[in-house]
């Protein structure tokens, strides 16, 4: 485990007491770069996506995780009812539902 004196003493020279402050400052920049173009923006997508999940009705066309696409039956407290062919529903959970897309038109099978 990384001690906090070791943190403030690495690099730099020793003679300078500011050569600690600047790895600190180093390190809490790694972090804010990490925040905003990683974990801020893959949040941002979760909310978005779980209000489109929210926002589902019957007949609205719904990509699951697996990579089937088909559209919305029924909808359940916690799972869907997805029709993938002509008489052909398979039951799913809202959670693995990836895209939902209301406005495509979904086309029928001849």
């Amino acid at each position: 485990m990384i001690n906090l004196s070791y943190l403030l003493l690495m690099g730099g020279n020793p003679q300078d007491p500011n050569s600690g402050m600047i790895n600190l400052i180093f390190l809490g920049g790694i972090f804010l770069v990490f925040y905003f173009f990683i974990i801020r923006p893959q949040s941002k997508q979760q909310k978005e996506m779980q209000q489109k999940r929210d926002n589902m009705k019957k007949g609205d066309k719904v990509v699951t995780s697996s990579g089937i696409i088909g559209i919305l039956n029924a909808i359940e407290d916690d799972s869907v009812l997805v029709e993938v062919g002509s008489n052909v529903k398979i039951r799913f959970l809202k959670t693995s539902i990836t895209d939902v897309n209301p406005n495509k038109p979904a086309k029928k099978d001849k």
